[in-house]
Parts: C-alpha cells; structure tokens; sequence
C-alpha cells in the first residue's frame, strides 16, 4: 500500500466539492514558454516522443545529455516568473467556480521552487492553496479529500497523473485538458472514460454536470428512509 508523508497542513476545505489542479500547461503556459526559454538559451525542441529528454538539441542539432536538459528545466522553473502566462480563461473559470468549490493546485515540481510558483500565480490572482510534490497524484488527493461525501474533480494534462488519481480516489470526476503543441501529440491517451477537454470553458460545464449529478445523488439518498 502506498503511503505519503506529505504536509497539507496549510490546506483548509470547507464543507463544498473539491477540484484539484494541475499546474504546468492546465492553469499556466509550460510548453510554449519553455520552448521560447530554450531558444534564449541556445537550444531547440525537436518533439520526437512525449518527453524533453532526448528532444532539446544543441544550435547543431546534438541531442543535449540527460543531465543538461534537467539543469535546463530547474533553470526554467527557477525563473518562471520571466516566463510563464495564465492559460486562456484559466483564471476567470476558476474565479467562477470557487464560489460554489474549494480549489489546490497540485503541481508536479521540485518543493523547492514552490515559493516562485506561489508569487507567480498570486500574481495572477490564482491564489488557492498550492502544493508541489514529485509523488504520484493519486495518494496525495486521497489524502486531502478524504472520505467526505462530497464531489471531487482533477484536472491534469498527464495520462500518467489521471490514472494515479483513478486508482486511489472512488467517483473523481477525471478531466484531460492539455494544449494543442508538436509535443503534446505523442501524449499518452487517458484511460477509456476519461473525457479530453479542450478548453477552461469545456472543463467547468462538465465539472458543473459533476457536483450537480453528485449532489441530486446525495440529496435522493438522505430522502430515502433507513430500512
């Protein structure tokens, strides 16, 4: 059985459904940013798989080693700031559905460069509570919702996370937002079931349809008398 030591202390949820959140090309640029950030530095993608390893050339089209593109990718998180934008209607739709749902970010990155996270969505008026981990997805969310009754949704744009999420957390409502790039069309497919939206818009209708479904469920069920 996994386990997760991970603090959520800073977490408060109300008695309200619960949408956690990718980070990274969900609710800020990543690949676009990245690629401007690769050319300011000398480098190129070159998408050939889903993956930056083995991708990121040199000016005569070397593939950088390992080592180089992860030092490339820590530089990049550790100047985020410089580079990265909202996604298109990130910010307003979650605006919208915090009033009726509590919102985390949970954003795949080094601890360590949270901090630069945090003041660039602040910025943003992205002000939910933030937490960054390098664990897999799914225990961390089953950790912060817990048994509650209540609807819970996850947003990601990586297979890999929704199926973590899927296994652990019963009755998610799984969502597959990822932008339209070279790179992103060798992305791994989600499990079957799992709607690919293609926009914020998208995304809270059918989170909307979610907590309502949920909701009427629960509501049909405290009507009904115990046997």
């Amino acid at each position: 059985m996994e386990t997760v030591t991970f603090d959520i202390s800073h977490v408060r949820l109300g008695d309200r459904p619960l949408i956690v959140c990718d980070v990274d090309d969900v609710v800020l640029q990543f690949i676009d940013p990245f690629q401007r950030f690769l050319l300011s530095e000398g480098h190129e993608l070159l998408p050939r798989s889903f993956r930056l390893h083995g991708n990121i050339v040199s000016k005569d089209g070397v593939a950088l080693e390992d080592i180089h593109v992860s030092r490339l990718v820590e530089t990049f998180f550790e100047r985020q700031e410089e580079w990265q934008l909202p996604v298109s209607l990130a910010a307003e739709t979650l605006s919208r559905l915090s009033a009726e749902a509590d919102i985390v970010f949970l954003t795949a990155m080094p601890p360590v460069y949270a901090d630069q996270r945090r003041r660039l969505l602040d910025r943003f008026g992205l002000t939910h509570p933030l937490l960054a981990a390098r664990e897999p997805k799914g225990p961390i969310v089953k950790m912060l919702h817990g048994a509650r009754p209540l609807p819970v949704a996850f947003i990601d744009d990586m297979a890999v996370n929704l199926h973590s999420v899927r296994e652990h957390v019963d009755n998610c409502l799984l969502l597959h937002l990822m932008p339209v790039s070279e790179i992103h069309r060798f992305a791994p497919a989600a499990m079957d079931g799992t709607p690919r939206v293609n926009n914020w818009n998208e995304a809270a209708s059918m989170i909307g349809r979610h907590f309502a479904e949920a909701n009427a469920a629960r509501s049909l069920t405290a009507a009904i008398p115990a046997a």
